[in-house]
């Protein structure tokens, strides 16, 4: 009979020191197919961490070596900086609809049609009186030297102009203002004005030809406005703070390479080709397959490389970009809809013409979350809400099949609004997979070919340094 050691006697399990990976306390690292021939990327799910190695050296980069021991030395702070990424945010911007009407009726849009015709703008001395509101908000949750954010949304913000601004006029010191725009009613005059004071603005449009454009972007009476944006584009000439939101459905899909060209030609600065979201049933209609979306958009990407090789001069596609910088400096990520929680609620919120607060602008339109008002409630308060806590707890740890996946700190599940409104719940997953799939293993592509600067903008590592070394130093 063999006598039971003290470490039984006690109850004390002994501790694993980490030695190995994949047991014990030793790194969990899960090894990736990202399509390359030569190399594969190996991860840690739950801080982000990643390296790339060549396929052949796979086992001996996982099983041998000095990684162990020289990860386990900087994994607290590489979960410590995911966790304050995820969780330790407070909102520093608004998305502001000004008003719930639209003089364009794209079947994408995610505010209900009865709004958009016959809604409500918001008055200008109500509209000033909200800013104020949110610059005390501000002043007392950010830092001194940050600056909060407006984005007039829609909607049309250009339908209720003259309160805008008025409002940009009178609180131009107090925040960063931006504007996303159809581009129908931004004429000379409010290109002026808006340049002026240094707005960002933001145009939509879907594809390179009239003809494709109106298949989704048109008007009340289903007539595109293909030559309207293309005037509005050419009045932005010059202007760095611009750019274009296209997006992305069945109707355009096969368009995107051209429209690079397209957008490439004419100048953009930057833009976001982004998934059509399926939070209301009449954008489902446009939804396409998830391997032609991700064939299509990456086409779209190598374009992008090909005109850089070409001419020298980028044209960033804002999402894809952020998937990148997600994975070689998330802190670095500008946009917070592929990290959970997502940004809304958490970073921002999304304010109705009538004072109403929801977690995110997707929300607008959806009764239950709807949190609180403006005008009638403390903004600590209302972010403290049932609604804005079922966004902001949302996390890729409780959704399958998301919870196992090795890249959920890169593409973050999204979306909520989509996922309660289009498959039953907040911890559902929301409607697509694989084209986040495909777009981070692009980006690891990108990455092993050494190629990521011709994707970003110019200055996107300013003020960066590594981290880890397998050196030790």
């Amino acid at each position: 009979m063999v006598a039971p050691m003290n470490n039984s006697l006690t109850g004390a399990a002994a501790p694993s020191r980490g030695r190995f990976v994949n047991t014990g306390n030793g790194p969990a690292f899960q090894a990736i197919d990202i399509g390359h021939a030569e190399y594969v990327a190996v991860i840690d799910p739950d801080t982000a961490f990643w390296f790339l190695v060549k396929r052949e050296k796979l086992t001996d980069a996982m099983l041998g070596g000095d990684l162990p021991r020289v990860y386990a030395k900087k994994t607290k702070q590489f979960a410590g900086e995911m966790n304050a990424l995820r969780f330790g945010l407070t909102p520093s911007a608004v998305y502001f609809n000004p008003t719930e009407r639209c003089n364009m009726n794209c079947p994408y849009c995610y505010i209900p049609e009865k709004m958009r015709r016959n809604g409500e703008h918001m008055p200008e001395k109500k509209l000033l009186l909200a800013l104020e509101k949110l610059k005390q908000y501000f002043y007392l949750t950010l830092p001194k030297d940050s600056t909060p954010q407006i984005v007039f949304h829609g909607a049309e913000p250009l339908l209720n102009r003259q309160a805008i601004f008025a409002g940009i006029e009178e609180y131009g010191k107090d925040f960063l203002f931006g504007i996303q725009t159809n581009a129908t009613l931004l004429d000379d005059e409010a290109v002026e004005f808006l340049t002026s004071r240094n707005v960002s603005i933001g145009l939509s449009l879907d594809a390179p030809t009239a003809q494709v454009a109106a298949r989704t972007r048109k008007n009340w009476d289903g007539q595109g406005t293909f030559k309207q944006v293309i005037a509005a584009m050419k009045r932005l000439t010059g202007y760095k703070g611009w750019s274009i939101i296209c997006t992305v459905t069945s109707a355009n899909l096969r368009h995107l390479t051209k429209l690079v060209d397209f957008f490439h030609e004419k100048e953009v600065p930057t833009c976001l080709m982004n998934i059509i979201r399926c939070t209301l049933p009449s954008s489902r209609s446009l939804k396409p397959g998830d391997a032609e979306a991700a064939r299509c958009f990456l086409a779209a990407l190598d374009r992008t490389y090909e005109l850089y090789q070409q001419t020298g001069r980028r044209l960033p596609v804002g999402n894809f970009a952020n998937i990148l910088l997600a994975i070689i400096a998330p802190a670095a990520r500008r946009l917070m809809c592929d990290i959970s929680p997502c940004g809304g609620g958490r970073c921002f919120f999304a304010l109705s013409p009538n004072g109403d607060m929801f977690p995110c602008s997707e929300f607008i339109g959806l009764d239950r979350f709807r949190a609180g008002n403006l005008f009638t409630d403390e903004i600590s308060a209302v972010l403290e809400t049932e609604p804005f806590r079922l966004v902001t707890g949302r996390k890729v740890e409780d959704i399958e099949p998301c919870r196992r996946c090795a890249i959920r700190h890169f593409c973050g599940s999204p979306c909520p609004a989509e996922a309660c409104e289009m498959n039953g719940g907040i911890n559902k997953t929301g409607a697509f997979c694989e084209f986040y799939e495909e777009q981070v293993r692009y980006a690891f592509r990108v990455i092993a070919d050494g190629k990521v600067d011709a994707y970003l903008w110019d200055g996107w590592d300013k003020g960066m340094k590594d981290t880890f070394s397998l050196s030790g130093s």
